[in-house]
């Protein structure tokens, strides 16, 4: 590759931009509790129609230090982001030895972004029981077919790990299986970000603070 190319002056996503102009975001105007904040912004998502609402990226950190990320789905908010996984999945054995975790919501159409970092927490097994108990029948079948982050042959064996499931629960009532559950993230820290023109954005952080009295929130305006 020629030096030029490596410096993006050739790249024709280097010209691709974007101006925010949909909102403002003002300390006064917004919960003092960050997690009230983050419900109503996705709250806010699903009512604009954003694609998919929900979508949380999530970083998790190796037993050798290494990074990795991918997109699970928030399934709840209270004092922390809650979401469910394999928990012998890539992720979930990072968690397990890593409990430090961060998180990204984006909401292009709102042009909004919420990032936290914190610790996992599991969640009880009656949380995950009933929250499993919520799912489509298939994504139950595949909670149990699917050896999460394995490698395997081919599709078609995945397909007969599908089948073999299916064969075994016949009925509706399919229980959760002992290696799936739930996390939650109980943040140390929240960022929500506004996008402005010009990359003039509002950026406001909560940060946890504790003492004697018990814990609360900092909220400081950061510069773009």
């Amino acid at each position: 590759m020629a030096d030029d190319e490596r410096s993006g002056a050739a790249d024709p996503f280097a010209s691709i931009r974007r101006d925010y102009d949909v909102g403002v975001l003002q300390v006064g105007e917004m919960p003092e509790e960050p997690m009230l904040a983050v419900r109503l912004w996705v709250a806010a998502a699903v009512a604009a129609g954003e694609a998919e609402p929900t979508a949380m990226v999530l970083a998790t950190t190796g037993l050798d230090g290494s990074p990795s990320a991918r997109t699970v789905l928030l399934k709840g908010i209270d004092d922390g982001f809650v979401f469910f996984t394999n928990r012998n999945s890539r992720k979930g054995r990072e968690l397990a030895g890593h409990r430090a975790c961060a998180a990204v919501l984006r909401w292009d159409l709102m042009h909004r972004q919420v990032t936290a970092r914190g610790e996992v927490v599991e969640v009880s097994d009656a949380e995950s029981d009933s929250y499993f108990r919520s799912r489509p029948r298939g994504s139950r079948i595949a909670a149990w077919a699917s050896r999460q982050s394995e490698v395997i042959a081919d599709r078609s064996t995945l397909e007969a790990w599908v089948d073999e499931v299916e064969a075994r629960f016949p009925d509706e009532e399919i229980p959760r299986p002992a290696f799936w559950g739930g996390y939650r993230l109980v943040p140390s820290e929240v960022e929500l970000w506004q996008g402005r023109r010009s990359r003039l954005h509002d950026r406001l952080r909560w940060t946890r603070r504790t003492s004697a009295d018990g814990d609360g929130w900092i909220v400081e305006r950061l510069s773009p």
